[in-house]
């Protein structure tokens, strides 16, 4: 899958394609739904998702995708494209200095909306309370008065919600803009009767004269407030993004004709030769061409303790060089670097959704529809049921039904879960793609770790050589024949014996004939002689006795050790003895993932007593040993047949099968591309108490989710009905009239109404309280 910024007039022909596009306008989950339905339907595209959290959509799509259809898809539903810079970078900053202009409008607005309420609410309790002003002062005086300065609260401080119903509006559509623009209209214009035509109001019974400019211009002013404080809750959730960005290195010293020059790391090309001295950043993915140094790759990886380069290692741009100087040869820049890449797995990954976010996105779907239709049955059923005034209490009752209803925390209680878990997660060195993976991932009951590369070092080393009496060579001249048969093997026992051809400085040969047996070893002819190397599997498949080097196998098997046997014309000729050393933290993780209730098991293709040895060692207590690589996926789904949700871990291509197969792969990091691309988590430091860590992101992301859905849920279910007017049922009704308790009655008045303004209060800390809940994952340890 690709990923791309689109341009104006642009389209895009390249397969599978995932496309990102900024969205201005939202502002609760019934936008999400709106723009994702209008996306959806534009020719081309096979999924879209939309983030309220970072107000992104990332659009899925195959073959051709024209940018205006979309951009005219965003717009025809109400909202506006944001067109993303082509940097990273530029797109972070465009997007930072965006979010801090709104904050700053949003805080100016809240500030003057809220003073002009406090104002209102203090001239009306005066001139109610003190006597002189309420017999020199005519009501209608203070009401013009009051009018005058709640007007612009109304018309400015309040035009983004008439501007955003507006938008939604003209399609046929609403969203929470459309509830604030009723309740607070309904209110300021009520108001505006009793000030300007009384009359009208005069001769009908159950009709209040008390205007409610104060309520109007609370209710925009905590509104407002709650939208501050989730725009700057919003910016916090973005920050281990905006973190990574910042580690790009912005200038490179590049190496031509002998002389070094700084240039921009954009100019830096492919083969460049790049020069990094002590202390410095690395300026770019490459090959250590020259040079000892250790660098401190805490930045991508997690792991604090510096790692040694030397010759023929690779390095990572955004890295710290030590205390050497490094000559590297770059092998790649810009968008297809190591960080660039963690980059857009991060964004990917918290614009992804969770499938438990499906049920808020079908409520999100009916709720501000159904919201207004309660609103309408609250005022008809108070207009004509309820006590004197009736009018007053119905319109109050419908107003504050209209602004307690929160949309807002449905839309934002799984992505900012989401976004603050998979960041932390990178923090800690784990990369995880989709928001399913996440979710699925605090389910895993059973962990399959494949042994080589994943379990020990991936770095195996011969480390004895024996050759039968009367096979008619000596010690060297074994080697270099299984040298010469394996040097064109990728398989870590292959570049083993290699290595030591080379320790040995004997002479290869290349073969004249090569067949590879998958999960046995190599059948080779070199120079006319016969030469058989791998496992006994290959040997006995041949029709070639091992009897003689029984002996040898066993005793390189109870070590933990691999005995590789070679045969020559149809003879055993002896045993190179493999020893791949298990990592260094291997126990420690398998008894951390024993600690969370995770069995472990281990596959390999090692015969069993081998396998038994290293799993000792390693504290693992089932083996499934002898295990051809396209059997590793059998394996995994017979464990998922009885009932456990399994993880494997892998590095390899051969993993590739088993990490689609598995209910969450989780590839190493130091791995192929093949295994990464494959698995939907991706451990960034070859060390599996990074298993561990992907497990407990998972846990706490989705406690936190369903703590946020919880309250949204709980919050919207208890409280419509409250500003419908329970309070008044319970005090009244219910309890025969009883007083409304002194603690209550800011909230409730003395008749059980909720106040408005005080639903306007609670919807604001509503949203809030989503966005502050996920901001504790910032903490987490995982």
């Amino acid at each position: 899958m690709t990923t791309t910024t689109p341009t104006p007039a642009a389209t895009a022909d390249v397969g599978e394609q995932l496309t990102r596009l900024g969205i201005r306008g939202m502002t609760c989950a019934s936008c999400v739904r709106r723009v994702e339905r209008a996306l959806s339907g534009v020719p081309g595209v096979d999924e879209a998702n939309v983030n309220l959290a970072t107000e992104e959509a990332s659009i899925a799509s195959h073959g051709t995708i024209s940018f205006e259809a979309l951009r005219a898809a965003v717009e025809k539903a109400g909202y506006e494209v944001r067109l993303p810079g082509e940097d990273e970078l530029e797109k972070s900053d465009a997007l930072e200095a965006e979010r801090r202009a709104e904050y700053r409008s949003l805080r100016t607005r809240s500030i003057v909306a809220l003073g002009v309420a406090a104002v209102t609410m203090v001239a009306m309790a005066l001139h109610a309370n003190v006597t002189w002003l309420h017999h020199n002062v005519p009501e209608q005086w203070l009401n013009v008065a009051l009018f005058a300065i709640t007007l612009p609260v109304q018309t400015w401080a309040g035009w983004r919600f008439y501007e955003g119903a507006w938008r939604v509006g003209r399609h046929g559509s609403s969203d929470m803009n459309t509830l604030i623009a009723l309740g607070t209209s309904a209110a300021f214009g009520y108001s505006m009767v009793v000030t300007f035509a009384p009359q009208v109001l005069a001769s009908a019974e159950g009709i209040s004269t008390a205007v409610y400019y104060d309520t109007s211009a609370a209710i925009i002013g905590f509104v407002l407030l709650g939208r501050m404080l989730e725009a700057r809750a919003k910016g916090q959730t973005t920050q281990s993004v905006r973190a990574l960005i910042a580690l790009r290195p912005k200038l490179a010293r590049v190496l031509e004709d002998g002389q070094e020059f700084e240039i921009p790391v954009t100019a830096v090309q492919p083969g460049d030769t790049v020069i990094v001295r002590p202390a410095e950043q690395i300026a770019v993915d490459g090959t250590v061409v020259d040079g000892e140094s250790a660098v401190d790759e805490s930045m991508l990886t997690g792991e604090s303790v510096p790692v040694v380069k030397r010759a023929g290692d690779s390095v990572f741009g955004a890295t710290l060089n030590g205390s050497g100087l490094l000559r590297i040869e770059a092998t790649a820049v810009g968008a297809d670097s190591a960080l660039a890449r963690i980059i857009r797995l991060v964004e990917d990954a918290q614009g992804s959704k969770a499938p438990i976010q499906r049920l808020a996105d079908r409520i999100a779907a009916i709720f501000v529809p159904v919201v207004i239709g309660i609103a309408a049955l609250t005022f008809l059923g108070w207009l004509f049921l309820g006590p004197e005034p009736a009018m007053t209490f119905a319109l109050l009752n419908a107003v504050a039904v209209l602004i307690i209803a929160c949309p807002c925390a449905l839309g934002l209680a799984t992505p900012t879960a989401i976004m603050v878990g998979t960041g932390r997660a990178a923090q800690a060195g784990v990369l995880i793609r989709d928001a399913a993976a996440l979710e699925l991932a605090r389910r895993i009951d059973t962990v399959v770790l494949d042994k080589t590369g994943t379990i020990t070092e991936g770095r195996p080393e011969v480390t004895d050589v024996h050759v039968e009496a009367g096979a008619g060579i000596d010690a060297d001249a074994l080697v270099r024949l299984a040298a010469s048969v394996e040097r064109g093997s990728e398989h870590p026992y292959a570049e083993a014996i290699v290595r030591e051809a080379d320790r040995r400085a004997v002479e290869l040969a290349w073969p004249d004939t090569f067949q590879a047996e998958v999960g046995i070893g190599v059948t080779a002819t070199i120079e006319g002689r016969r030469v058989l190397v791998g496992n006994a599997a290959l040997l006995e498949q041949h029709g070639v006795g091992i009897d003689l080097l029984a002996s040898t196998i066993a005793q390189a098997e109870s070590r933990g050790e691999t005995p590789l046997l070679v045969a020559i014309d149809g003879r055993a000729a002896g045993v190179l003895t493999v020893t791949d050393r298990l990592r260094e933290h291997v126990p420690a993780a398998v008894g951390h993932l024993e600690a969370m209730g995770v069995h472990v098991v281990m596959l390999t293709g090692d015969r069993r007593t081998t396998a038994e040895a290293t799993a000792r060692l390693a504290g693992i207590e089932r083996v499934e040993a002898e295990v051809r690589p396209e059997d590793k996926a059998r394996i995994i789904g017979e464990l998922q047949a009885a009932g456990h949700v399994v993880a494997m871990v892998g590095d390899g291509i051969n993993d590739a099968p088993a990490l689609a197969q598995a209910d969450v792969g989780m590839a190493i990091g130091t791995g192929t591309d093949v295994a990464m691309e494959t698995a939907p988590v991706t451990l960034m430091r070859p060390d599996l108490r990074a298993v561990g860590t992907a497990i407990a992101a998972s846990r706490a992301t989705m406690r936190t989710m369903n703590q946020n859905l919880a309250w949204a849920f709980g919050y919207n279910v208890a409280l419509i009905p409250i500003a419908a007017g329970l309070g008044y049922v319970v005090f009244e009704v219910l309890l025969g009239g009883a007083s409304v308790p002194g603690v209550l009655a800011p909230i409730f008045g003395d008749r059980g109404f909720l106040n408005p303004v005080v639903a306007a209060g609670a919807m604001a800390l509503s949203s809030v309280s989503v966005m502050a809940n996920s901001l504790r994952l910032r903490r987490a340890q995982f």
